[in-house]
């Protein structure tokens, strides 16, 4: 299934925005609302988030590709124009449009969680293979001058 036909089946019933600031806001208080760190999805020129809740769909498109660098962990990840998975508390599973660069090669990443049962400080991200890695959750916070409502720290 291509991503617009998935986007198509989970539209009816969800929450849609247009509009980089809305979106930029949404995503930020949806990743907040799940418990996961609001700088995990540092996008730009998004031009469409959608919700479902009932199904926990979410998707978000921006204009371009984008490659972030997490300094703190030393990551580039990059983000595909669209980004898509389902997401619940701690955690967002069936993930497309995002990899991370390992050595040399980009390894798509599927499954980004937290266990707040065993180590609530870290992060981890899976790819479909089972291969994971963790972080401290610390390094996917909204890096300074960020606050998720599009005005970058300026009041």
């Amino acid at each position: 299934m291509s991503s617009q036909q998935l986007i198509a089946t989970h539209r009816d019933g969800a929450e849609i925005h247009h509009g980089e600031d809305v979106c930029k806001q949404k995503s930020h208080q949806l990743l907040e609302k799940m418990h996961l760190p609001c700088g995990l999805l540092p996008l730009d020129d998004v031009v469409e988030f959608g919700y479902n809740a009932t199904s926990g769909f979410v998707w978000l498109k921006q204009k371009k590709r984008k490659e972030h660098r997490f300094h703190a962990v030393g990551r580039t990840v990059s983000y595909d124009t669209e980004v898509m998975g389902f997401v619940e508390e701690h955690r967002m599973r069936r993930l497309s449009g995002v990899k991370s660069k390992e050595i040399l090669i980009w390894v798509s990443i599927s499954d980004i969680y937290v266990d707040p049962s065993t180590d609530p400080d870290k992060i981890t991200f899976a790819n479909g293979t089972g291969i994971s890695r963790s972080f401290p959750i610390t390094a996917f916070q909204l890096e300074e001058g960020e606050d998720g409502n599009g005005t970058n720290g300026k009041k």
